[in-house]
């Protein structure tokens, strides 16, 4: 299989209609799982701490996140209570599940901002009243860890010492618990449903038309400020930094623009990210092989094209029952780690947080499973050749899922098809049934971004 460039118009499948909010049913089951999960573990009560990077787990049992502030939630087998900072807490009742009654409030001036107001009950007093003492208590943060890492994994605590500490003292033993949501295998956020898969589209829809109106806007001499603004972000929540990196910045891959020239012959990196997408490209700000410097020139056979050849495989291995191990191993087989640099996990879970986890990493027997949101995220890097991305999401769903999203959400399941067959028949990838993609991106890959209508193809 041979990489050539074919000139095309990236591919408009249509404009998806506004996702459909989170329901109070939807909420139910969700809180119902984690404290079937939390007593499976043998767990009297579970507190879930969520701060503006760190929202993911927080937000998805309550639909509610904190924004600049912290915010708690302590579950029990009867009883919920969010605790909220002083400007957060009149939008906890965003959530469904505190609009119902569900969930219990209560105001913590301590989870504010410093030099704000503190009055009112402190946290220590706030979770002594609300966790049993005594009981075996899960903490949720953002990660666990691995052995070999901390002296004792299990209790090794991923939130502040302000909330660990009383937490301590009131629980006879506390565990950190954040694989309950967020293990690639068993964690309650690791699958979606057919109406999670909407709302991903419709994040993959809005990153991707926005990277494509930067992209299709660069022009020589305009400053990376510029370049950026013509993306046009529609206003959701970004899922990280937004990165523009060239020039001086092209090795400093989570650069954001500094007034950095747009130039011929200079290497490039950006992204657009939302909640549930990061769409994400890099390759050299030309017309052609002639405008790369001389060292260069063979970036297109030597290394734009062998990745997209690398990635075909990775697409037709996104199957239920395929080992991550497996995708390990192809991709570094496919690309040399000599030449092409791959050190991290080609390909991971994406949630409302950009990295949640993955099942692929070296040695992995976790397999690919339906329902699994999965970022492309296969990052090349060489000295003299720079970069590639073809960085999108997809989910992988066996049929009785793409049935019922064919079932509920007729159009989504039609676009998908759509940009699939797409990147079949136009760009020539091995892409199976069960993958589903989400962006219109999805496939392109322009290794000379001064003519992004220059497209890899196989």
């Amino acid at each position: 299989m041979a990489a050539r460039l074919i000139q095309i118009d990236w591919p408009d499948f249509g404009v998806p209609d506004l996702p459909p909010a989170l329901t109070l049913d939807e909420m139910r089951a969700r809180l119902a799982a984690f404290r079937h999960a939390i007593a499976a573990r043998g767990h009297g009560a579970a507190v879930v701490y969520g701060d503006r990077e760190h929202a993911a787990n927080l937000q998805w049992l309550t639909g509610f996140d904190p924004r600049f502030e912290e915010a708690v939630l302590i579950v029990t087998p009867g009883d919920a209570l969010l605790l909220a900072g002083n400007e957060c807490l009149p939008y906890t009742g965003i959530s469904p599940l505190v609009q119902a009654g569900d969930i219990q409030t209560g105001h913590c001036a301590s989870l504010s901002l410093i030099s704000q107001p503190r009055d009112g009950r402190r946290l220590a007093d706030w979770l002594a009243e609300a966790v049993p003492a005594g009981c075996k208590l899960g903490a949720i943060g953002w990660k666990w860890f691995e052995a070999g890492e901390v002296d004792d994994p299990a209790t090794a605590l991923d939130i502040p010492a302000f909330l660990a500490d009383p937490l301590r003292r009131i629980a006879g033993r506390v565990e950190n618990a954040t694989d309950v949501m967020m293990h690639p295998g068993h964690g309650l956020r690791a699958r979606v449903d057919a109406a999670e898969i909407v709302r991903l589209e419709f994040s993959n829809h809005m990153a991707a038309a926005a990277l494509r109106r930067m992209v299709f806007g660069f022009r020589e001499g305009m400053t990376d400020f510029e370049a950026y603004q013509g993306a046009g972000v529609g206003g959701l929540p970004m899922g990280c930094h937004s990165t523009f990196a060239t020039g001086a910045r092209a090795a400093q891959g989570l650069s954001g623009p500094t007034g950095e020239i747009l130039s011929l012959g200079q290497q490039i990196g950006f992204n657009i990210c939302h909640w549930g997408s990061n769409i994400c490209r890099a390759g050299w700000l030309a017309r052609s092989a002639d405008d790369l410097p001389e060292a260069a020139r063979g970036y297109l056979d030597g290394f734009a094209g062998p990745y997209v050849e690398a990635l075909s495989q990775w697409f037709s291995m996104m199957r239920p029952g395929v080992s991550g191990g497996e995708v390990w191993a192809r991709m570094r087989a496919l690309l040399p780690f000599e030449t092409f640099g791959v050190y991290l996990n080609p390909g991971h879970l994406i949630g409302l947080d950009e990295w949640m986890s993955s099942p692929i990493y070296e040695g992995s027997t976790e397999p690919l499973a339906s329902g699994m949101a999965m970022q492309c995220d296969v990052i090349p890097g060489h000295p003299v050749w720079g970069s590639t991305r073809m960085e999108d999401g997809y989910v992988i769903a066996d049929a009785n899922l793409r049935a019922d999203l064919v079932a509920l959400y007729p159009a989504v399941a039609a676009r998908c098809a759509a940009r699939a067959e797409f990147m079949k028949s136009v760009i020539g990838l091995d892409v199976p049934d069960t993958l589903l993609p989400l962006a219109d991106t999805c496939g392109i890959v322009a290794p000379y971004l001064f003519d992004p209508t220059q497209v890899i193809a196989l």
